[in-house]
């Protein structure tokens, strides 16, 4: 890991505001306390209110430059970053395990993410496409397009400490803007070294402002600054449903934009010809995978009662053969968690599940002894339980898996549909019918719905995000470019005359 991290360029101490190559604030306020083995890995400081103002002022000043510059020449910086991602892909993959605790080759899998999202924002560099219209006008021309909005901040949660940062960074960059970001403070290093690769790429390039991509380390009193600064057209964050609310209102205080991606309750149909091959690898990586911690972690199964007994015996016995461990052990299936509040969580819903009502099926419970000295390595559980408990109802993030059954696929939708969250969904079944049923208006109401695969996951080339309190935003792929810019309708006239809309006459 010392290789990794001088790779990377991060020390002991480091900065806790970075404006393009530019650092200040370096110090150990926020410690970096990896959960694979307890051990600290190194320090950032704050982002003080002076600080921010130097950071903020520098993003608008690069906003106004950096949009002067063609689209498909800002895709050339975002193409070399991809570049330099790919050749810090290992150390900054193992980077991302030590320190938020998922598998090493989730962490590998989420700089690939990066990596991808850069080759699509590349391409859609040179196809940021407007309208065009027929004017009811003679003589008259319309069509719509889209510009940069300037300055785009983006708060990021533990669970994917630099992917969630690119889906936003490399198409807003490709749109225009500038960049300021706020990690979250459980794992402040992994920005550190996307900043610092971001340095590298652009030292040698004096067409690209220093403010383009600026870091902002510390708690919510910095993402106040954030959110109710009203240079910051679009502020993108990812968080809890709470967290959320406090940025919507914030924003919308000041009539600013907000783009949310928030809690996740979600659920997978089991039907009676679903083939199990799939259904229960697709089940165990969404409830265990990156210990529960993802947004789309699968946290309920709706099971048809004619085969529900045998497939909680199957997750049972794929239960069994989990090995649980040191991440960066590429035979282990499942790290830690982040750190000891969520296992305070973990702990608190195995005892809510049960007093309300809930049977536990497989347990869970803290592991200790050698190996597990961090404290935050627990067993995935599964509980069997009815949709409308609240502990069901709230989203814990860790790996507890509620299963429940039904009898008609009607009851399964609506028990899917059952929850305030609504991020990813999916229906496994060799039924033509129940699958479109499942996609249709009448079916699922979440944002990602699938067949035959898990909930946890998402593709480049697909808009991401939920509904309802999920918060309606979208990331990443398709038209999710738009969110990062301002569209504006125009309408030339080329005749000799000025004709009214509507056919309104205005004689004088």
């Amino acid at each position: 890991m010392k290789a990794h991290l001088a790779q990377l360029g991060l020390q002991a101490s480091n900065p806790g505001t970075q404006i393009g190559n530019d650092n200040s604030g370096i110090g150990n306020d926020i410690q970096s306390i990896s959960p694979v083995d307890g051990s600290l890995i190194g320090s950032t400081g704050v982002c003080s209110a002076a600080d921010y103002e130097r950071a903020i002022s520098a993003a608008v000043e690069a906003g106004k430059s950096w949009r002067n510059i063609p689209a498909p020449q800002r895709g050339e910086v975002v193409r070399l970053y991809g570049e330099a991602l790919r050749k810090h892909k290992d150390a900054l993959g193992a980077l991302v395990s030590f320190e938020m605790g998922k598998s090493l080759q989730e962490g590998l899998g989420e700089v690939q993410e990066m990596i991808d999202i850069c080759d699509f924002a590349v391409g859609l560099s040179r196809q940021l496409y407007g309208l065009t219209m027929h004017s009811e006008r003679p003589g008259h021309r319309m069509y719509e397009q889209w510009h940069p909005l300037g300055v785009v901040g983006i708060i990021s949660a533990f669970n994917f400490p630099v992917a969630v940062w690119n889906w936003n960074t490399a198409i807003a960059w490709v749109c225009g803007n500038a960049c300021i970001w706020k990690p979250s403070e459980k794992t402040p290093l992994t920005a550190v070294a996307c900043q610092n690769i971001w340095n590298e790429v652009t030292a040698d390039m004096p067409h690209v402002p220093k403010g383009l991509s600026c870091i902002v380390q510390g708690d919510y009193k910095v993402g106040e600054m954030m959110t109710q600064d009203k240079r910051v057209a679009l502020v993108s964050a990812t968080g809890s449903i709470r967290m959320g609310k406090i940025v919507a209102q914030a924003v919308a205080a000041r009539l600013g934009k907000s783009l949310l991606e928030l809690g996740g309750n979600n659920a997978i149909i089991v039907e009676p010809d679903a083939d199990l091959k799939m259904v229960v690898p697709g089940t165990v990586f969404g409830a265990v995978g990156t210990c529960g911690q993802r947004c789309t972690s699968t946290r309920r199964l709706i099971i048809h009662s004619s085969i529900y007994d045998k497939v909680v015996d199957a997750l049972k016995s794929a239960y069994g053969q989990l090995r649980i461990g040191d991440p960066l052990d590429q035979n282990n299936h499942v790290g830690p968690l982040i750190d000891h509040d969520a296992v305070a969580a973990y702990n608190k819903a195995l005892e809510d599940v049960v007093a309300q009502g809930g049977r536990i099926i497989v347990p869970g419970g803290v592991l200790d002894g050698p190996g597990y000295e961090s404290g935050c390595y627990v067993k995935p559980a599964i509980a069997e339980a009815t949709n409308d408990m609240a502990i069901v109802q709230h989203e814990t993030f860790a790996p507890i898996l509620y299963v429940m059954k039904y009898d008609t696929l009607e009851e399964a939708i609506e028990i899917q549909n059952g929850v305030v969250q609504g991020l990813s969904s999916a229906i496994m079944t060799t039924n033509l019918r129940a699958a479109e049923r499942f996609l249709s208006a009448n079916g699922s109401d979440c944002g990602i719905a699938n067949v035959n695969i898990g909930t946890s996951g998402a593709e480049i080339g697909g808009a991401f995000g939920g509904e309802k309190e999920t918060g309606g935003g979208r990331e990443s792929g398709s038209d999710a470019w738009k969110a990062y810019m301002r569209r504006q309708t125009n309408t030339i006239n080329y005749s000799t005359e000025l004709p009214l809309a509507q056919g309104i006459k205005f004689e004088f």
